[in-house]
């Protein structure tokens, strides 16, 4: 499927942009209405190596899915990778961007896309309308983002179960 593209423009410095987009335990607070049942899979939630376990909501079908952060360009890029489908053996890219433009704005765009290796799972995909549902989260998903940026309000985070055993939160 894809690549999916979206992009919008922020009026934020890239630094607080990126603060939010490399922190996974914030994603639910943009993501939340096309994704769901966020788990991290660690209890540092940003950076090279955090992970996050979710849930799709599409109509036909609502596969499991993680994403991990594999690549980060502060505050410039962030790319991500990961695996959805079946069994989870399709993987996924997402690369966020973000770019300053004339004035205070920021503009971020996002690239989505899978790679399935199996004709049964492309097809399970084009027969979902998973590049339909997808790309409509993801343009949603950007507006909501603008919003919480530009409100500068704090934003709900999940947590790793057991992590309030740690004194700070992070060992």
């Amino acid at each position: 499927m894809g690549p999916i593209r979206a992009e919008t423009e922020i009026d934020a410095p890239r630094e607080r942009i990126y603060a939010v987009l490399s922190d996974l335990s914030l994603r639910p607070s943009f993501t939340d209405h096309f994704l769901g049942e966020f788990r991290l899979t660690r209890i540092d939630a940003s950076g090279v190596g955090a992970g996050v376990r979710f849930r799709l909501a599409t109509p036909l079908r609502s596969p499991w899915a993680d994403t991990a952060i594999v690549e980060v360009e502060e505050p410039l890029r962030i790319v991500e990778r990961g695996r959805t489908g079946r069994a989870n053996r399709i993987p996924t890219n997402t690369v966020w961007e973000l770019a300053a433009t004339p004035g205070s704005l920021t503009a971020v765009r996002l690239t989505h896309w899978t790679e399935p290796g199996n004709p049964l799972d492309r097809a399970a995909e084009i027969a979902s309308g998973a590049s339909f549902w997808q790309g409509r989260g993801w343009r949603e998903a950007l507006r909501r983002l603008r919003e919480l940026v530009e409100a500068d309000a704090p934003a709900a985070r999940i947590a790793v179960a057991g992590g309030n055993r740690y004194a700070t939160g992070i060992p």
